[in-house]
């Protein structure tokens, strides 16, 4: 069962206890709100992992033919927000990588890229028959790409994510580096870019795709650290349960509307827009907090 408290409550700062609270007083319990479309059956599944308190992942990364293919990375991508949300839940998350394709060498290069955009690595990497016996008992939950399909034999339920290219990137003969070529100044904005689909749709990273998300991460940072000078407000409920409700089913695009809707929002205090993109961004990985006390 997917059980815990997240506390999305009065804070003076950016939480460092790295404990998964924010301080504050208001709790709002996540229990069972963790539920996903299981490709298997089509229709959405509450999680409930074999052995409790222990979430089991594979991400089932598919080699690319094409190098503005990044497919393999945004399967990645998805399960460093499962693993993220559910550690919110105060449950540890292990994930294992089974690779597919002829082109073994290029999943290095996938999981450099991937270390880039700040997604998490995996516990441990394995051909896709041996990836029970590399965590230590049944896997949980698949994340595969459109047109792959984990072993009927295993158990857990799948989550499939939609293709995605990268217009652009580097030629064929570079390796690790033509990934994300063009964009190594601010990798996070390539994540921003591909948590702005949802995660089930084709993701096409176009050049004013990627500028408008370099445009976004940087605009959240100064807000972010303009904010941070003023006192402290509790998330108001309505803003708790609309991102609670986002992230009971990987929702990243509806998380980022929430925050683009209240930046701009008046109505609510200061302190409590702070609070909010803090708490959003524990789970977006976007590092909002990064210019508090820089010279502006």
């Amino acid at each position: 069962m997917f059980s815990g408290y997240i506390n999305l409550a009065d804070s003076s700062g950016p939480d460092a206890s790295g404990d998964g609270e924010l301080p504050g007083c208001c709790r709002i319990s996540l229990g069972n709100v963790l539920r996903l479309l299981d490709a298997r059956t089509g229709s959405y599944t509450e999680v409930r992992p074999a052995r409790p308190g222990l979430l089991r992942v594979c991400a089932h990364v598919r080699t690319a033919a094409e190098r503005s293919e990044i497919t393999g990375l945004r399967v990645l991508l998805v399960a460093d927000v499962l693993a993220r949300t559910a550690e919110l839940g105060n449950l540890q998350v292990l994930t294992v990588l089974a690779s597919y394709g002829e082109s073994a060498a290029q999943v290095p290069a996938v999981e450099r890229a991937a270390d880039t955009l700040g997604i998490h690595p995996p516990a441990a990497r394995a051909s896709p028959g041996d990836t029970r016996a590399s965590l230590g008992g049944p896997i949980d939950i698949h994340v595969v790409s459109h047109g792959a399909t984990a072993d009927d034999r295993q158990s857990g339920l799948v989550t499939c994510v939609g293709d995605a290219h990268m217009r652009g990137t580097g030629d064929p003969g570079e390796a690790a580096e033509g990934l994300l070529a063009g964009h190594e100044h601010d990798p996070l904005a390539v994540r921003f870019a591909l948590m702005s689909f949802p995660s089930h749709q084709p993701a096409d990273l176009t050049d004013s795709v990627l500028a408008s998300a370099h445009q976004t991460v940087g605009d959240w940072r100064r807000r972010v650290a303009q904010w941070a000078e003023l006192p402290s407000k509790p998330i108001p409920a309505h803003l708790a349960q609309t991102a609670r409700a986002a992230f009971g089913d990987l929702d990243t695009a509806s998380a980022i509307t929430l925050l683009r809707g209240l930046a701009e929002d008046d109505g609510v205090p200061t302190g409590a827009k702070f609070e909010t993109f803090l708490y959003v961004d524990r789970i977006l990985g976007l590092d909002l907090p990064r210019d508090i006390g820089k010279p502006s």
